[in-house]
């Protein structure tokens, strides 16, 4: 399983996202441009000191993050738009889980490229969760369904 953000731009929200990953042994892809700089105080105050034990792989344009997945695994976009919930997805051990901008999510063109979308279900007037948030809820229920979850 791996996480994939796409041009991240809010520095903590990566930073949280990183320090989850470096706990469960979750490699991520850094989809770029981001809206940051990765070593900024907001990053580094929400990674803490896990920041130095995530597997990172930065990627400068949404063609090299294609270009670099080997092998061939499903791509699962977390989407506020997507029927199926997250709870009722099958996960495979193999799967990125990818999430959007905080600002917009992702272009039309990287929806239509996603193997499956999924949503985690929330009350009808709720906008949305937080990206940190939602990705922990799917990814939980994907290591939980994988037995993936570390020691």
């Amino acid at each position: 399983m791996r996480i994939a953000l796409y041009q991240p731009d809010i520095p903590q929200n990566a930073g949280a996202i990183l320090r989850l990953a470096a706990c469960l042994n979750i490699p991520v892809d850094l989809i770029e441009p981001a809206g940051f700089v990765l070593h900024s105080q907001g990053v580094r105050r929400a990674g803490m000191d896990y920041l130095e034990q995530a597997d990172l792989s930065r990627h400068i344009s949404w063609d090299a993050f294609e270009a670099g997945v080997t092998p061939p695994q499903r791509l699962i976009l977390l989407s506020t738009k997507a029927t199926e919930r997250h709870i009722d997805f099958d996960y495979h051990r193999d799967d990125t889980l990818l999430v959007g901008r905080e600002s917009d999510g992702v272009p039309q063109s990287v929806h239509a490229r996603a193997d499956a979308q999924v949503r985690v279900p929330m009350q009808a007037d709720a906008r949305s969760l937080n990206v940190v948030t939602a990705l922990a809820l799917v990814l939980g229920e994907a290591l939980r369904q994988q037995d993936g979850f570390p020691g």
